[in-house]
């Protein structure tokens, strides 16, 4: 897999499951194309990718067959506001939701939903747009009415005049996405960075620079975990655990009387 940020975490979490139960299974909500899927199925995870999208599970198929793990993805046409419909409870070890969060209608309900398809002791993964960095590369860019907005609209949603929008209904910021997977019950474990610092540098620096690429990316490793860089990295990645059931035998006794 790639050795950036969030594929390491990624790897991180495959590799523990794998030393405990053997085969991994990924739920990647939204996978698409299999951007991702693709990856870690040619690692070994049985991977269900939900896309409401024909098209892009067609390029998924292709992608799998051309990678040699076709038998090891699934694709299932469908949306979030569904996913009881489509998967069980506690479907995959690891599930991913990556782009996925800022166009969901509800978002509370969509987050709820990653959580109950996620296994007991099993990870979601969550991957969003920043609206910090959004409001930032507005800025640079000289398009500062909309960076204004993008500051001061709660949901971090740039619209115009018409009521149109980017295509994102909202951005989030590390204190709302910490909240949100909270009040899921969910036990954050990693909230990093991802395009922090690597995404600012031009390619053509990289290429005339010899071992330039190497240390942009071990910068970009440190970075993602270093607030307050990682506040204003392009996107915001979480790895949150869904809680064990405590066992009958460790529950406090009933009071009696």
């Amino acid at each position: 897999m790639r050795a950036d940020a969030v594929y390491r975490a990624l790897d991180v979490e495959i590799t523990a499951v794998r030393a405990r139960r053997g085969l991994p299974s990924v739920l990647d909500v939204g996978g698409g194309s299999g951007v991702w899927a693709v990856p870690l199925a040619r690692t070994g995870c049985a991977v269900t990718v939900v896309d409401p999208s024909p098209d892009a599970l067609a390029v998924l198929r292709r992608r799998a067959v051309e990678a040699g793990c076709a038998e090891r993805i699934v694709g299932v046409q469908g949306d979030t506001d569904v996913l009881s419909e489509l998967v069980p409870a506690g479907a995959a070890d690891l599930v991913l939701a990556h782009g996925v969060l800022e166009v969901v209608d509800d978002l509370a309900a969509a987050v709820a939903a990653l959580a109950t398809a996620t296994v007991p002791g099993g990870v979601l993964s969550v991957l969003v747009a920043n609206r910090f960095a959004a409001v930032l590369a507005r800025a640079v860019a000289g398009r500062i009415a909309d960076a204004r907005q993008l500051l001061e609209d709660p949901d971090g949603r740039l619209t115009g005049p018409d009521g149109s929008h980017d295509g994102l209904l909202r951005r989030l910021d590390t204190a709302r996405l910490r909240s949100l997977l909270e009040d899921a019950g969910l036990g954050i474990e990693l909230l990093q960075g991802d395009g922090v610092v690597i995404d600012l540098v031009p390619g053509a620096m990289l290429d005339a620079t010899p071992g330039a690429a190497e240390a942009l990316a071990e910068l970009e490793l440190r970075a993602a975990v270093t607030p307050p860089l990682l506040d204003v990295a392009s996107r915001l990645h979480a790895m949150a655990r869904r809680p064990q059931p405590m066992p009958d035998s460790v529950k406090p006794a009933s009071p009696v009387g």
